[in-house]
């Protein structure tokens, strides 16, 4: 897990500051959107990797100038390597809808960029690539029909995935579920972006089950990359994350929403596993960003993808490593408690929820869901009181605690959430299947 450090505010600690606030958050790599000097200063010694960029006003000359390009890269790189762990350098940012026309530019200008590298002996240790939007697809949905935009596929896209084989290097993308759920509400459930318990979407084309939009895009990526027969180059999502605040119009733009994206996300990756698509992919994933940035322009959300504060206040609480005494746990929205802080607890059926939801919930934690449900079978101990609502209680419990009481395993779309105390601790006038839960869920 890296974060990307935008610096377009007033308001911002010092780059010293900076670099003890990534180190005492267990952050081990950072990406810059220039290669600002007190910035490069201040993380060397620190262990810290670090990812560059040369702004898309550079390209042009870049591209038409190896000895600028050889001249850049050793103010901005082999003057400060290997002090400062610089491990690559992002060639622009999102090039083709760049409004400066930039494009024609960018394969020469990251050719350029690397064979400077190899002058200096650096290009061993340091990548080359260029973060592309998902703007830069043709198709996205369904995954399995991923493809780059046809203008662009031999002009751009045929010779960098080229460049990146012959140079070991790999595709920088930047994600952004949010734009999507913001856009298609009406038919992407919130669960299904926020990496919450969901039915998943199967895609038609491959025949497999998405649970996440973030994956279902990421495998659009990959789809296309195949479709040119580049199986081979890696990924890294150089860019993704969830605002925290928005205007009326931006949907779904809220805190807790943030924190539950950026939350789950940081548990997936550290958890490992790839994409259904690509399952053995080893994704390194930049959130996006460290501060929230007051100077910048558009609608709200702009200013407010922020993990901390510029008083370096968190925005939210969400991990960022696997363990560490100083990294708790986000709080999730339904009742979501993540395994940090949930010794003992028990996940239990919101009876308001109705037994319609209750009875999905139930289908799916029973069946795809992998819960154990053979003791709410006809016969069996806990088949009696014979409710949904009951037997809801017992199957999220199983899954709950199967999935060691993980951020988000008791949610069911709103339909359970977590009790801290003992079953057997509630009164009948609290819970009217308190006996019911102490024998049962209690057990799990």
């Amino acid at each position: 897990i890296g974060v990307n450090y935008g610096r377009i505010a007033d308001n911002l600690p010092s780059a010293v500051k900076v670099v003890q606030l990534l180190k005492s958050q267990g952050l081990s790599r950072v990406k810059v959107f220039d290669a600002d000097p007190s910035v490069l200063r201040s993380l060397a010694g620190s262990g810290i990797k670090v990812t560059v960029d040369l702004p898309n006003e550079m390209l042009s000359s870049a591209a038409k100038k190896p000895s600028f390009a050889a001249a850049w890269v050793q103010r901005n790189v082999a003057a400060y390597h290997p002090a400062t762990e610089i491990e690559a350098i992002a060639v622009g940012n999102e090039v083709f809808v760049d409004t400066h026309n930039t494009t024609k530019f960018l394969i020469q200008a990251m050719r350029n960029i690397h064979q400077a590298l190899v002058k200096s002996n650096l290009h061993s240790a340091i990548k080359v690539s260029s973060p592309i939007a998902l703007s830069a697809l043709q198709n996205s949905y369904p995954s399995s029909a991923g493809s780059f935009r046809q203008e662009l596929v031999e002009p751009v896209f045929r010779p960098m995935l080229e460049f990146l084989r012959e140079t070991g290097s790999y595709l920088m993308v930047n994600a952004y579920p949010f734009f999507a759920y913001e856009a298609n509400s009406d038919v992407i459930s919130l669960d299904y972006a926020l990496f919450r318990e969901n039915p998943g979407n199967v895609d038609a084309g491959n025949g497999l089950r998405y649970f996440s939009l973030f994956d279902a895009q990421i495998d659009a990526v990959f789809a296309a990359m195949s479709a040119l027969k580049f199986d081979d180059i890696e990924m890294v999502v150089s860019e993704t994350g969830w605002p925290s605040k928005g205007d009326g119009t931006e949907i779904g733009a809220s805190v807790a929403n943030a924190a539950a994206y950026n939350g789950n996300l940081v548990r997936r990756i550290l958890t490992g596993g790839g994409t259904p698509l690509r399952p053995k992919a080893d994704l390194t994933v930049y959130l996006f960003a460290l501060f929230n940035e007051d100077d910048k322009n558009g609608p709200t959300s702009e200013r407010n993808y922020g993990l901390f504060y510029p008083n370096e206040e968190k925005v939210y609480d969400i991990p960022f490593t696997s363990g560490g005494g100083h990294v708790t746990a986000p709080p999730v929205t339904g009742g979501g408690v993540s395994r940090s802080t949930t010794r003992n607890t028990w996940c239990v059926a919101s009876g308001e929820a109705g037994e319609e939801k209750l009875q999905a919930a139930l289908d799916f934690a029973c069946g795809e869901g992998g819960a154990d449900c053979r003791q709410i079978q006809p016969g069996a101990a806990c088949f009696k009181p014979n409710t949904v609502e009951a037997h809801a209680s017992f199957a999220f419990n199983s899954y709950y605690q199967r999935n060691e009481r993980a951020g988000g395993s008791c949610y069911f779309g709103g339909a359970a959430y977590v009790v801290a105390q003992p079953p057997s601790a509630y009164s009948r006038l609290i819970h009217p299947l308190s006996r019911y839960l102490f024998v049962c869920c209690g057990k799990c």
